[in-house]
């Protein structure tokens, strides 16, 4: 999943976008309200991590742009403003959750599998396709209840189509979902993770629709 992170501690941004990172997240890290505005346009984000205290633009008229441009991608406030009032405005003008710093980085996993996990309408906290489960909180897969060692990628790869059933994702979204913009991308690089899933999750395991892009196959397939 692609998280953009709006947060201009250095020390701070740092540590999510490396911790973010090995937890299996993609994710773009800027330090200041106008760029972070601009990026959340240009990509398509799971979910945003906002601080509040931001030059160039505060984080809470940043907030407020976004939810009356229509933008509904979640956010998770993430601010040394901890007085009531701020918490309090702060989901009245569109944030989805509210973290208070100092945190921990596994509760800011926690906390971004829930919103992605609510905006793609999941009840249960694993996700079931077929034979094969997937627990987002541990990146693990199981194939027939055995479990199968996939890379940190594939893994990423398996859960964009199991968390978008019955949907066409085209191999550009794809790619852009799975890099960020500082990371180098081979031309094939789509293609050799799914060639992978496939080998080990079975051939039907994804389908191709040629000139259109991939989809998730049957569930007895």
């Amino acid at each position: 999943m692609r998280i953009l992170l709006i947060e201009d501690d250095k020390m701070i941004g740092d540590g999510i976008k490396v911790g973010l990172t090995r937890l299996g997240f993609t994710l773009d890290w800027f330090t200041d309200g106008m760029t972070g505005k601009t990026a959340l346009d240009s990509a398509p984000y799971d979910a945003v991590i906002l601080d509040l205290s931001l030059p160039g633009l505060d984080g809470m008229h940043l907030l407020r742009q976004w939810r009356q441009g229509g933008n509904d991608t979640p956010v998770l406030i993430l601010t040394a403003r901890d007085a009531l009032e701020d918490r309090v405005s702060g989901l009245q003008s569109g944030a989805d959750d509210y973290l208070c710093k100092p945190f921990a980085l596994v509760e800011v996993a926690a906390r971004l599998e829930a919103l992605i996990r609510r905006r793609h309408g999941q009840v249960t906290p694993k996700i079931q396709h077929g034979n094969v489960e997937f627990d987002p909180a541990s990146r693990g897969v199981s194939l027939n209840g055995e479990p199968v060692v996939l890379t940190s990628r594939e893994v990423s790869v398996l859960e964009l189509f199991l968390r978008n059933k019955g949907r066409v994702l085209q191999r550009q979204l794809l790619q852009e979902k799975l890099y960020s913009w500082d990371q180098e991308v081979s031309s094939n690089a789509v293609e050799v993770h799914i060639h992978h899933l496939r080998r080990k999750l079975g051939n039907g395991f994804i389908r191709t629709l040629h000139g259109v892009g991939y989809i998730l196959g049957d569930e007895n397939s």
